[in-house]
């Protein structure tokens, strides 16, 4: 690239997002946005303490004579692991819910165990039908769009909001933070409640209906929020979130072990996002994360050029990963390596919500900024 550019404070690049700008002083947008907005999002301080201490007492005071305070998800992850650890340590009688779509990894798989039983907290692990999951991911890869976990996180809300109705609960708790996820670049990926989107996938490339996997679309999710009051919340966001401190918080409470990189507790995540898109996309999704890491002041900029110089994955443990991935959604490893070798195809090839088109054209900085 003739005009390449990387960031002076973290570390994006007009490499992999071709719209980036910059400022005189050579400072990306993303960062630029995100510093902006900081104050309005995160609070480290005694004013998050405060929030926090609040939505405690609210959260209590809306469980009286309920089973549960709240709910939330947890993937085996260092983010809901962490708020999980903090809710027990708050008092919270949380539910804990976890999609086991097949593709957990053994670790992933110990972490929340582990966790939970240290806690005392009840857990539900709901399974969605093997065959028809499988096949839809493996319509998505015939797609050959970015996001292959989309039906995965469709179906994660769509339990969680299903168990909201059935407990009378009207909160979730969401591992969803600033401190790491400040910078979250566009991946010309979808909303997940598009599910008019995931269907004409699935009638596409798909050779199993879905009528087995419980999804909801964007209208009944608005719906659910309207008539029962359903809504979500980032308590990470009130507290001074630190990643390393947060690790061996939990490895000294329940024995904790953290991956290589975020998001990869589930195999067919890792292998979207560190094999699929950075092979097929040319989007590492490291320099998000570590971007977040240098705004929230946990890594210098020259710490994070050292990860980035370090392979995105180990060799032998990815191609084990895509086998055990191909094997499970019927797919040949030389298909889906010959296709990961192909330019990849945009989200908007296929059916997209006529609303989210308009969001994501004329709102996506705004998204962007306010997503942590």
């Amino acid at each position: 690239m003739n005009n390449y550019q990387r960031c002076t404070r973290c570390v994006m690049d007009n490499k992999q997002y071709n719209f980036i700008s910059f400022d005189q002083q050579g400072y990306c947008e993303y960062c630029i946005e995100a510093l902006k907005n900081k104050h309005l999002v995160y609070f480290p301080n005694t004013e998050g303490r405060d929030k926090l201490d609040r939505l405690i007492d609210k959260l209590k005071k809306e469980g009286k004579g309920k089973k549960y305070d709240c709910l939330m998800g947890i993937s085996g992850g260092l983010d809901s692991s962490y708020l999980l650890y903090l809710g027990y340590q708050w008092g919270l009688r949380m539910l804990a819910v976890h999609v086991d779509d097949g593709f957990d990894s053994p670790i992933a798989t110990k972490n929340i165990e582990q966790l939970c039983a240290k806690c005392d907290l009840d857990l539900l692990v709901i399974k969605p039908n093997d065959e028809q999951f499988c096949d839809l991911t493996r319509a998505f890869v015939y797609a050959e769009v970015p996001n292959l976990a989309m039906p995965q996180d469709n179906i994660l809300f769509a339990e969680l909001y299903n168990l909201a109705k059935k407990h009378n609960v009207k909160t979730f708790l969401s591992g969803g933070n600033f401190a790491l996820e400040s910078i979250l670049k566009p991946d010309g990926s979808v909303n997940c409640f598009d599910l008019g989107h995931i269907r004409d996938i699935n009638k596409r490339y798909g050779t199993r209906p879905i009528n087995k996997l419980n999804m909801m679309s964007n209208y009944q999710r608005v719906l659910d929020r309207y008539l029962f009051g359903i809504k979500t919340v980032r308590p990470l966001n009130y507290i001074d979130y630190n990643k390393n401190k947060a690790i061996k918080e939990l490895n000294e409470f329940c024995g904790f072990v953290y991956y290589e990189t975020k998001h990869c507790e589930n195999i067919l995540t890792k292998v979207n996002q560190l094999y699929w898109l950075v092979k097929k996309f040319g989007d590492d999704k490291r320099t998000s994360h570590l971007s977040s890491l240098i705004v929230s002041g946990q890594m210098t900029r020259e710490e994070a050029l050292a990860e980035l110089n370090k392979p995105p994955y180990d060799k032998e443990q990815m191609e084990s990963d895509i086998e055990f991935f191909c094997n499970k959604i019927n797919i040949p490893v030389k298909d889906f390596n010959t296709m990961v070798s192909r330019p990849g195809k945009s989200h908007d090839e296929y059916k997209v919500s006529c609303i989210y088109k308009f969001v994501r054209r004329f709102f996506s900085r705004w998204i962007v900024s306010f997503k942590g």
